[in-house]
């Protein structure tokens, strides 16, 4: 065979081998499409809706149609990024799987966005920027609605390279970007930046000391005892009480204050009596359940399952009454507008359909994309299991509540990731108490021989991976000046078209 013809035969070979990868990646590129898919019809049906309520919107539906599809859009974006934040400790601690994550988070986001999210959606639509009379209507629409759709664009791009950022960094330099190519700096309201720059630092600072906090709790309470069967019976339910009086204060509080407005004493009283109620429910079953096991620390951790998938719905109640705000802020700024002719209301009205466009979209988001990200909280910043993970999610449901409470769009990321180095940093502290003692330098040695043997010694156990830290910051301190960017750019455009 001559040199042309064997060329010829491997060109053959090599195009019979890329057809054959091809087709092995063809029913990867349809478990693609499926999901993306599916997204385009919501959205297609979030558009159909506002269509066919024209009447209510009058000539300028189609703002709204436009505003409504890219609000949907970047629900999807947060459902796939942020809610990972509240389901991956629980997954990371073997205690949910990913589809049992999911189905509890969509349920408990939806929740909580529709009866727990107005006021947070009115500090992210009118109290970033202060338009005043120095901005139109018109301008305004284009403001809020290139913010969403920067802030959307860019959690998609940081959805796709697996970085948990923060969906409230992104919205807020959306508005932020967007008011300045609108009018220039003074169009912000900069005390209200300075108090939402404040809680990007409160948040991860409170989250990782809450965590730590109650991991140390557990750990000298419960798991470090000698009788850690006994401890377990006391103080389990006393914890599940715990966690049960926070979640009826919040519900009295905030989420029900749309039927109900209870008084300070009525508040105390309710949260007492559900803290009893749990306590005495809790306390048999912990009980009947410590009769079967043994005296040993892996034992005691499935006692902490249930109270971690409740701390984990918990959470995600809070993250959909405080972070639906950024998908639909926006959006309800742009239809209070066309509802209200007189011009930029200074009160924004959330209509139903407004939140229910951010809840189905956020749960839509979090099934179809968030399992990846799930599996990167849980599992890449430092080992987890059912203490640990509970500590988390009470830590981060605990200080999220307090900002929806303040209505301070504050980022559950930062809480949550921060919560989670709270408790890696927790276990480094208390595995390695005496670092300078024990550093080789430090330590007298018998033979020579024994002195290069301990060159090797390992000081300080690491237990939470730096590097992922040092991503995770990069990403958040990208968010706000991307996004920011990229609104004004769209900014721009619009008012040009």
């Amino acid at each position: 065979m001559s040199s042309q013809e064997k060329n010829l035969a491997n060109r053959y070979v090599s195009d019979l081998k890329r057809y054959g990868v091809s087709q092995s990646q063809f029913p990867n590129v349809l478990r693609a499409m499926v999901p993306i898919t599916l997204s385009g019809i919501f959205l297609a049906l979030t558009a159909i809706f506002v269509a066919w309520s024209q009447d209510s919107f009058g000539q300028e539906w189609l703002i709204v149609a436009v505003a409504a599809v890219v609000g949907g859009y970047m629900a999807l974006n947060i459902g796939a990024n942020d809610v990972a934040n509240n389901m991956g400790p629980a997954v990371g601690g073997k205690v949910l799987t990913v589809i049992a994550a999911v189905l509890i988070a969509a349920v408990c986001e939806s929740a909580g966005a529709i009866l727990a999210g107005g006021d947070v959606v009115k500090t992210v639509s009118k109290g970033i920027i202060s338009p005043g009379t120095s901005i139109g209507v018109s301008q305004f629409r284009d403001l809020m609605l290139s913010a969403l759709f920067a802030a959307a664009l860019w959690i998609n791009l940081a959805t796709i390279l697996s970085a948990p950022v923060s969906t409230t960094h992104s919205i807020v330099g959306g508005v932020l970007g967007g008011g300045i190519a609108a009018s220039g700096f003074a169009l912000i309201n900069w005390i209200t930046m300075a108090q939402i720059a404040a809680s990007w630092v409160i948040s991860p600072v409170f989250g990782a000391a809450c965590a730590a906090a109650i991991l140390f709790f557990i750990k000298k309470r419960i798991l470090n005892v000698e009788n850690r069967l006994e401890a377990a019976r006391f103080w389990v339910p006393v914890l599940i009480a715990l966690m049960a009086s926070a979640f009826t204060a919040y519900m009295a509080m905030k989420g029900l204050k749309k039927i109900w407005s209870p008084s300070l004493v009525e508040i105390v009283a309710y949260s007492g009596a559900a803290f009893l109620v749990a306590y005495l429910a809790s306390r048999p079953a912990v009980a009947a359940r410590t009769m079967k096991l043994q005296n040993r620390k892996k034992d005691i951790y499935g006692l902490f399952d249930a109270p971690l998938i409740a701390g984990a719905a918990l959470l995600s109640f809070a993250h959909g009454a405080n972070d639906v705000a950024n998908a639909v802020g926006p959006l309800a700024a742009i239809v209070s507008t066309v509802q209200d002719h007189s011009g930029i209301a200074s009160q924004v009205s959330i209509p139903l359909w407004v939140m229910v466009v951010g809840a189905i979209g956020i749960s839509f988001g979090l099934g179809l994309f968030g399992p990846k990200l799930i599996r990167v909280v849980g599992q890449k910043i430092t080992r987890l299991n059912s203490p640990r993970a509970f500590s988390v999610a009470l830590s981060a449901a605990i200080t999220v509540l307090i900002a929806t409470s303040l209505g301070l769009p504050v980022s559950s990321t930062h809480i949550a990731v921060g919560a989670v180095f709270g408790v890696g940093f927790l276990r480094e502290f208390l595995e390695n108490p005496n670092k300078r003692t024990l550093r080789p330098g430090h330590k007298l040695n018998e033979t020579a021989e024994d002195a290069f043997n301990s060159l090797g010694f390992r000081s300080v156990r690491k237990l939470v991976r730096r590097r992922f830290a040092l991503s995770i910051a990069a990403a958040w301190f990208i968010t706000v000046p991307a996004s920011a960017l990229l609104a004004a750019t769209l900014y721009w455009l619009l008012r040009l078209l």
